[in-house]
């Protein structure tokens, strides 16, 4: 028998694999950033700081996690690839020591009405599965309990040929039970369309009656309907027929032929359900949202109560609880309750599901309920929502990427995030974190500060080391890490109120409250306290009133500040009349786009599974515009170059001279207000940091007309020297004589305002009551909330 025999020998030094303990990056030129090196500790918890736009993002997603995303693809087939979204390869020289990156961003969930918090997180199926063994009827399998399931059958023949001339006819028959309701198609909600809001009923089709967007009198929509031949064209509306009516409102699709070319008709209420119905609300242009906000009711559905699921699913119970029933508890409350469930057929199945819904209550979610709609989220709620499932995960030496995760979170909740984050940490993995709240920056083991400036006057690297180097560092974050706003000496007086009388809105428990007018009110409280339900059901959205939420702007590589703010409108026209041409032709979209990339600039080659390639179009050099169009001029420049201005250079150059334009002069000051000069007018969205596209939408409303301003969390993406910018804005928009309402966490904003009401003391059933207003003064001195403590312990109290 053989024995194994060991030697002495001196210990060896580290092993080769324990020398890989950073990400390397080298040259890396994406978006703005300019030749950035850098070398990021592994297995450590790294903060990315510095001015909106300065290139944070462009750094840590574009860059780093995009690469890992790209490189984990290449590793399947070329079969599977074809699937799977193309990346390109970032602009970087070399990036070593990667590792599998996951990336926890602002993006909002889908807002598809039947996505809800429970059907993004699996507690929804794992639900599904434990009424299927324990509920009582027993229905059927998981599907029968799923709202996005609807119940199908079918019956028929086959023909089986045996040969010889012999066939047999079979007969099979297929059902399948599902639990959508079908009234509301698993919706929840039902919508009620306002004819009167459709068209005028006193006019014929000759008349242009449509009151639609692109419903206009020469569209092709229009055409076909008053040259389907269904209807008289000179005949008003409202002396139609029943028949005629019908045709009008409900009628199925059926091809007519309208001069040669072969058409589809169908009734209006159908048409405008698929065209705008179907889409998610807050993925329409505004004009086209105004319509149907004006034209749209949607209430409970009456045959589900709102639950989408149908009756059968409802019927089954476990317990007294059917599944609707649990769906609807607060997360917290549902916690407790599968804790009292004891059933050891399904015991794997409830140690899951316990699982993910104490982390929901780990993560300062445990107010929320499982039928809440995703849409419905805000930034910081779907941020946290997706970080569920990584909770207890059992993968180490992972890349963890994060954007903003204090977003939407009181001071009080941020400690909790921020022991999320270092236990991720402290399990092996490379956390990295893109912020701004002082709060997070602190528990940093290294800190990297991109800038100076933002856009072209940022991209590079001013700092890199230890919270403490970084405060005595001379960069704009270093300078401004401590920062605290002052209490004010003097508050506005208050010019008016507006009544609230028993608000009861999801968890508010019959508030009473008067909102001053003429003054900066803050209202503030823990998330899910019951502020956005105070503020945005109880302020009527009339005439009056701007409401400038959280939704973050959508956009192609087409869209640019230019288009979204309006500005382009009144610089085409300008351009028009000076060369007394169309405005038509000074759109990269319309008449005037290069007839080779068809005005976007570039040239996209497909390489199948490959990322396509962009190149700059030869014909216009990227410019987007036909070379007869860029012929035309205004003060010397065509429209090219003045698109490739900055705000600051193009408010100049619009405010006097030959080129004067008031009208594109008023948006580029408000641009120039919220802090956005450097924005070039036709840089394209999608390369706009959260803070900057936060921003210009601010800018954007500003145009609204209304006395009142009502702004959900303005301070998102705000570096610390930009919220500075912010409080000087809401104080010109107050002094201008308008009312601005805040709902905000952060302290700067707090300290700054005229009048505080403060929700809690809690979130979800334990919120949704007044526990303080007043004066930012008073509620430092009484410190009876934990806002007040929190904003006590701001300003050094």
């Amino acid at each position: 028998m053989s024995k194994a025999t060991t030697t002495d020998r001196q210990s060896p030094g580290p092993h080769v694999a324990d020398s890989h303990d950073v990400i390397r990056v080298h040259g890396a030129r994406e978006n703005n950033l300019r030749d950035v090196s850098i070398e990021i500790p592994k297995r450590r918890l790294t903060v990315f700081t510095g001015v909106s736009g300065s290139g944070k993002s462009s750094l840590v997603f574009d860059t780093i996690a995009a690469e890992s995303q790209r490189l984990i693809n290449e590793t399947y087939s070329a079969f599977l690839q074809g699937f799977m979204p193309n990346l390109a390869r970032p602009e970087v020289d070399v990036l070593d020591g990667l590792t599998t990156a996951i990336a926890v961003d602002q993006q909002r969930m889908g807002s598809d009405p039947r996505s809800t918090v429970g059907t993004a997180t699996d507690a929804n199926a794992m639900l599904r599965i434990l009424f299927s063994r324990l509920g009582t009827p027993h229905i059927g399998p998981p599907g029968a309990f799923s709202f996005n399931t609807a119940s199908v059958s079918a019956s028929g023949g086959f023909t089986v040929d045996r040969g010889a001339d012999k066939t047999r006819t079979e007969k099979v028959s297929f059902s399948r039970t599902g639990g959508m309701c079908t009234h509301c198609e698993g919706r929840g909600t039902v919508s009620d369309i306002d004819l009167t809001q459709l068209y005028d009923d006193s006019k014929s089709l000759s008349e242009d009656p449509f009151t639609i967007p692109t419903y206009t009198g020469d569209g092709w929509v229009v055409r076909v309907i008053a040259e389907s031949g269904f209807f008289d064209k000179e005949k008003p509306i409202r002396k139609y027929t029943k028949k005629e009516r019908h045709d009008f409102l409900y009628r199925e699709p059926v091809k007519v032929k309208i001069n040669g070319v072969n058409l589809t008709y169908e009734g209006l209420i159908p048409k405008l359900q698929k065209s705008f119905l179907s889409k998610d609300r807050e993925s329409m242009q505004p004009h086209i949202r105004a319509f149907v906000d004006r034209a749209v009711t949607f209430t409970r559905c009456p045959d589900c109560e709102g639950t989408r699921l149908s009756e059968l699913a409802r019927s089954s119970k476990i317990g007294k609880v059917n599944i609707a029933d649990a769906c609807a508890m607060e997360i917290r409350d549902l916690a407790e309750w599968v804790r009292g469930l004891d059933e050891p057929s399904v015991a794997p199945l409830l140690t899951k599901l316990r699982h993910t819904l104490d982390s929901f209550v780990e993560i300062g979610l445990g107010y929320l309920s499982l039928d809440r709609a995703s849409g419905t989220l805000s930034g910081g709620e779907a941020q946290r929502t997706k970080m569920i499932r990584h909770l207890g995960s059992s993968l180490t030496d992972v890349t963890y990427v994060f954007d903003e995760p204090s977003i939407g979170l009181h001071p009080h909740d941020i400690q909790r995030m921020n022991n999320l984050l270092l236990r991720l940490r402290d399990k092996g993995n490379t956390v990295l974190v893109v912020e701004h709240k002082p709060e997070t920056i602190a528990i940093a083991d290294h800190v990297v500060d991109l800038g100076p400036g933002a856009g072209t006057a940022g991209g590079t690297v001013c700092f890199e080391g230890t919270l403490e180097g970084l405060r005595g560092s001379d960069t704009v974050t270093g300078r401004h890490l401590d920062d605290r706003a002052k209490i004010k000496a003097t508050v506005r007086k208050p010019t008016g109120a507006l009544e609230i009388r028993g608000a009861s809105a999801n968890n508010l428990q019959g508030v009473d409250v008067d909102i001053p007018l003429g003054v900066l009110t803050v209202v503030t409280g823990v998330a899910g306290s019951g502020k956005s339900s105070l503020v945005h059901g109880s302020i009527p959205a009339d005439e009056g009133v701007v409401a400038i939420d959280q939704t973050p702007i959508r956009g192609s590589r087409r869209s640019n500040p230019a288009t979204y703010t309006g500005l382009a409108d009144p610089i085409r026209k300008a351009f028009a009349k000076a060369n007394g041409v169309k405005p038509a032709l000074f759109s990269a979209n319309s008449e005037g786009a290069c007839p080779t990339c068809n005005g976007a600039g570039v040239i996209y080659t497909d390489l199948a599974i490959m990322q396509s390639v962009a190149t700059p179009c030869e014909e216009c050099e990227g410019r987007r515009f036909e070379a007869s169009v860029l012929e035309y001029r205004l003060g010397g420049r065509d429209i090219s170059e003045v698109l490739a201005m900055p705000v600051a250079e193009a408010e100049e150059f619009f405010g006097g001279g030959e080129a004067r334009t008031p009208a594109a002069h008023k948006i580029l000051e408000r641009l120039a207000d919220v802090g956005l000069g450097y924005l070039t007018l036709g840089q394209p969205l999608t390369t706009l940091s959260g803070g900057e596209r936060q921003r210009l939408k601010l800018a954007t409303h500003m145009g609204d007309k209304g006395g009142v301003y009502v702004l959900d969390e303005p301070t998102t993406g705000l570096h610390l020297a930009d919220v500075e910018q912010l409080l000087g804005l809401l104080d010109r928009l107050v002094d201008s004589g308008k009312s601005v309402i805040v709902i905000e966490h952060h302290q700067a904003v707090m300290a700054h305002a005229d009048w505080i009401i403060d929700l809690g003391p809690g979130a979800g059933h334990d919120g949704g009551r007044i526990v303080f207003e007043g004066t930012p003064a008073d509620l430092v001195e009484a410190r009876s909330t934990l806002t007040g403590e929190h904003l006590a312990a701001y300003v050094g109290a």
